[in-house]
């Protein structure tokens, strides 16, 4: 199911992960060959993302909303 980004954070492995508007996260890499995603590394390419629809896979399969940080940890 598409559901669109509504923000970010980084995990505990510094990675940054979208959080959707359906209350789940969803790990956007930008590892080449296999994940080609060069807005993650800028706050301006993450920014233009805002509202872009990832497919959520835990929509598809009923999962409950993901643990999200507190909202002063989710500046990088």
């Amino acid at each position: 199911m598409k559901q669109p980004i509504t923000g970010y954070h980084k995990d505990e492995e510094n990675h940054w992960v979208a959080q959707l508007a359906c209350g789940h996260n969803q790990h956007v890499r930008h590892e080449p060959p296999w994940v080609n995603r060069p807005w993650v590394v800028s706050e301006e390419g993450r920014a233009s993302m805002v509202g872009f629809e990832l497919d959520c896979k835990k929509c598809d399969e009923g999962a409950p909303a993901d643990e999200r940080p507190s909202q002063s940890s989710l500046r990088s």
